[in-house]
């Protein structure tokens, strides 16, 4: 990476942190810590929600995604403007009337402290686990550009973050995340733009798209009903809004969000911009990868994107072989090539025949170099039984450290940082006030004074800063890291989500019922997942979340049966 690149990604990060900090730095009292001073407007609330929940993640692995699948992943984002409303005119209301620090404050008041405590560790569970891998992915650029290990990135990048949010609270996370969301967009936009532009000069943006469509990439709509299908228009309007509900309406990192907002009109704003502009969003960043898809037809790709499991083959037994298969592995390029520019030719010469032909000759040059691609995937596997071969979340990475030009490797490199630091400091800044709140000042250490509150939120930063340390050195086991943060919510969220649908909408049910409910919902899905897994049945993860949300409902009133109420909302306790 060039001096120009270094200095335009360190800059624009140094500026975004340093920023942050003199913002905060006025910030002596917990409830400022975590909650901040309620100030906010519509706009910085929006902002920092969509930052909140586009981590790196989204732009390595969303791009990644697109270049296998194309555009269907768009549909996991239709729920989402839904879920907005609903808690627009349910949620918000509530949250601000009671005044509280966190989601589940709400609960001790509706049913008893147990609920509240259950829902609390269900949260800081799935939301320490995601942290770590949102520490993970921005790890993997920095090891593949400096050729540093990847545990020693890790641990760099957590430092760096543990401290930024240890230093500045909620505010410092919200205040920042504005100006890093401007950076994203920027950046993506710069992305797109270059990727059409490094196209062969006769190969238009029009014909881009042509190509992309006729390979059905552009598909977007699966109407089909299938369970096992993790991206359809039903699993994405039922499963998705689920997850969206719950994730933006009981998990503190979003929830914290948009409870220091100026009042309820400009929270309510705040959401109600997420949901129009978020799947735009997710749209442009599916984009990009299509069009790398695209340009990789008319540009040999690697062999395989990941350039560490290469370097392995490489320098054992079996390097003659790769070479062997890399050869091949060229002249199916050059066909691939060949078919892509006829294909490009018959279109603008609007001739279906030829179309055809170099349609099905450019799918038989995709067919066989995903095979050599296979016997690559073996051979690291020969090599290193302990490898991941797939390589879809370094295929963005990979165009950019080639292809982008100089001062824009950077830009995009603070892109992917920016979003790291935003994620990750709002989930470690809301499992800190959750902990504190939830679980330390509300049942461990009772009646201190505001310092010592104040010094234990820090403290507990750093601590789930250092559980996020430690999974994310298990994040490579997943294949997909987009996949692997709406699995791990999705094993939780429902349940979190059934718990608050009977709060709000079941006033007969007491805690006791309700807290069985969870308890066995949560069983009942783990081992759904886990049968799932094993092969047992087909089941795609977003369902998880309308099986938890709705198997906690129908237990929590099964259970209270026909008994009156102990947990009737006592807004007081609150207080």
């Amino acid at each position: 990476m060039s001096t120009i690149d270094w200095l335009v990604m360190t800059g624009t990060l140094a500026a975004i942190v340093t920023y942050g900090v003199l913002m905060t730095r006025k910030v002596d009292n917990v409830k400022s810590y975590l909650l901040g001073d309620k100030d906010l407007k519509w706009y910085t609330i929006g902002l920092s929600v969509m930052a909140t929940q586009a981590s790196a993640i989204t732009f390595l692995s969303t791009p990644g995604q697109a270049y296998n699948s194309g555009l269907g992943f768009a549909q996991f984002y239709f729920g989402l403007p839904i879920a907005m409303v609903i808690l627009c005119v349910f949620v918000l209301p509530i949250y601000y009337r009671l005044n509280v620090y966190t989601a589940y404050e709400y609960l001790e008041g509706r049913f008893d402290v147990r609920v509240r405590t259950l829902t609390a560790i269900l949260f800081l569970i799935q939301r320490g686990l995601a942290a770590g891998i949102t520490i993970y992915a921005p790890a993997i650029i920095l090891s593949s550009i400096l050729g540093w290990s990847l545990g020693l990135t890790i641990l760099l990048i957590g430092v760096v973050v543990i401290f930024y949010t240890v230093m500045g609270g909620t505010k410092a996370v919200s205040v920042t995340q504005k100006q890093q969301m401007i950076v994203i967009l920027c950046g993506m936009v710069a992305a797109g733009v270059v990727v059409v532009m490094k196209m062969p000069a006769d190969v238009s943006f029009g014909d881009a798209l042509n190509v992309a469509g006729k390979l059905g990439k552009l598909e977007v709509l699966d109407f089909k009903f299938d369970l096992n299908d993790r991206y359809n228009l039903w699993s994405a309007l039922l499963g998705g809004t689920f997850l969206f509900l719950s994730y933006f309406g009981t998990d503190q990192s979003q929830v914290q969000r948009y409870l220091s907002g100026k009042s309820l009109t400009e929270s309510r704003l705040g959401l109600l911009f997420n949901g129009i502009f978020k799947v735009p969003m997710q749209f442009l960043v599916l984009f990009v990868g299509i069009m790398v898809f695209v340009f990789f037809l008319f540009q040999a790709p690697p062999i395989h994107f990941n350039k560490a499991n290469l370097d392995k083959v490489r320098t054992s037994e079996y390097a003659a072989d790769l070479d062997a298969l890399e050869e091949e592995y060229a002249t199916i390029n050059i066909t691939a090539e060949s078919a892509s520019t006829a294909m490009v030719e018959a279109m603008q010469g609007d001739n279906e025949a030829s179309i055809l032909s170099a349609k099905t000759n450019l799918a038989a040059a995709l067919d066989a170099r995903n095979e050599i691609a296979a016997q690559v995937d073996e051979l690291i596997t020969t090599v290193d039984p302990d490898a991941i071969v797939e390589d879809r979340d370094y295929v963005f990475i990979t165009f950019i450290i080639n292809y982008l030009p100089i001062g824009l490797v950077g830009l995009l490199l603070a892109v992917i940082f920016s979003a790291a630091m935003s994620s990750t400091s709002s989930e470690l800044n809301a499992l800190a006030t959750t902990s504190m709140v939830d679980i330390y000042r509300r049942s461990v250490v009772k009646d201190k004074d505001d310092a010592h509150y104040f010094t234990a939120s820090k403290w507990l930063t750093i601590g789930w800063g250092c559980v996020a340390l430690t999974f994310a050195a298990f994040a490579n086991l997943f294949d997909n890291l987009i996949q692997a943060v709406n699995i791990i919510g999705s094993l939780f969220y429902g349940v979190i989500l059934g718990v608050f649908a009977v709060a709000f909408f079941v006033k007969h049910v007491g805690g006791r019922a309700v807290l069985i409910a969870a308890i066995i919902a949560e069983i009942f899905v783990a081992g759904t997942f886990i049968a799932t897994s094993l092969g047992y049945i087909d089941l795609a993860y977003l369902w998880l979340n309308l099986i938890g949300c709705m198997l906690t409902v129908g237990l929590a009133v099964l259970f209270q049966g026909g008994r009156s109420s102990t947990g009737e909302v006592v807004e007081e306790r609150l207080h």
